[in-house]
């Protein structure tokens, strides 16, 4: 029987860098895909990865096509899926549909995740992690993310997650499963655009290598994924309330037009894109990078232990 491993298609790169026991960062390519328009998802791809080489590691920007989860796409592959319209959302549940059919796929962060551990890779940066949405209660919409956390040992660094969820709820549900939720240099729980939600955090850190002897801690123990959440720079965050009046507009017409599920996040981000004349895609990008030149410091401190 084929094992999974059987899949996975790794760059010269990534290979050489895990045989040597180097820093490695994967990055996700949904955010490629579905997350920002062009040309800013190629852009951000570029400087993701320039983000994580200036820190001393290795980049693994991951994706699905012709067959192989591949880790360490190269630039031909991160402008098809920055170009591309048929591609697939590849969460855990779509890996083996989207190797099945050979589609190309961008992974979310639990796609993403699981690619990683797969490959042997245990630092990911990402922008913000999906989580509960409002009315889960009867439409029982939970991101996979929250799941993926709660399984797969692997440390997230990212912008907290985005305001048009329900942050108490996704907090309350990872900290049911045992998710480590920790505030980068922060107390509270950052909203994506936003630095701070209102919510607090239980568990701070403040030195890369505190939180490398926390990750060995965790994996040595068989335990879960790490979230670790780093508030957008301050140059570039933006005010609660018109981000909040631009959600919740987009929500409303989302549930106008019965768009929901997987194409929800992606639908309501265009709107909010538009309502801020394009603000709310430079904070993007902003943390996007940010949280990729902290994840490549985590992967550098962890690894120098």
């Amino acid at each position: 029987m084929q094992d999974i491993s059987s899949y996975l298609s790794i760059s010269q790169e990534v290979q050489l860098a895990l045989q040597a026991g180097q820093a490695i960062v994967a990055l996700e390519s949904t955010v490629i895909a579905h997350g920002l328009p062009y040309p800013a998802n190629i852009e951000i791809a570029h400087a993701m990865e320039a983000a994580v080489r200036a820190e001393g590691a290795i980049p693994a920007t991951i994706g699905i096509h012709d067959g192989k989860i591949v880790i360490g796409l190269n630039a031909d592959e991160i402008e098809h899926l920055a170009t591309a319209s048929n591609v697939r959302k590849v969460s855990r549940r779509d890996v083996a549909f989207t190797l099945a059919t050979g589609e190309w796929g961008a992974t979310t962060v639990a796609g993403t995740m699981l690619c990683a551990h797969l490959a042997g890779i245990r630092f990911f940066a990402t922008g913000g992690i999906g989580g509960v949405h409002h009315g889960a209660d009867k439409s029982m919409d939970i991101s996979a993310d929250l799941q993926e956390l709660s399984q797969t040992p692997v440390l997230v660094t990212c912008a907290g997650a985005k305001s048009l969820l329900d942050l108490n709820l996704t907090l309350e549900y990872l900290e049911t499963h045992g998710v480590p939720v920790i505030g980068w240099q922060t107390d509270e729980f950052p909203a994506f655009y936003v630095q701070k939600s209102g919510l607090g955090l239980s568990q701070r850190l403040d030195d890369v290598s505190t939180l490398a002897r926390l990750a060995h801690i965790q994996w040595t123990s068989s335990l879960n994924g790490i979230l670790v959440t780093c508030p957008i720079p301050t140059a570039h965050a933006m005010e609660a309330a018109p981000i909040e009046q631009a959600i919740t507009k987009a929500l409303q017409q989302a549930q106008k037009q019965g768009i929901q599920g997987s194409a929800l996040t992606p639908y309501v981000l265009s709107q909010v894109a538009q309502a801020t004349t394009g603000e709310s895609i430079e904070a993007n990008k902003a943390l996007l990078l940010n949280n990729a030149h902290w994840a490549a410091r985590f992967a550098q401190a962890y690894h120098n232990l």
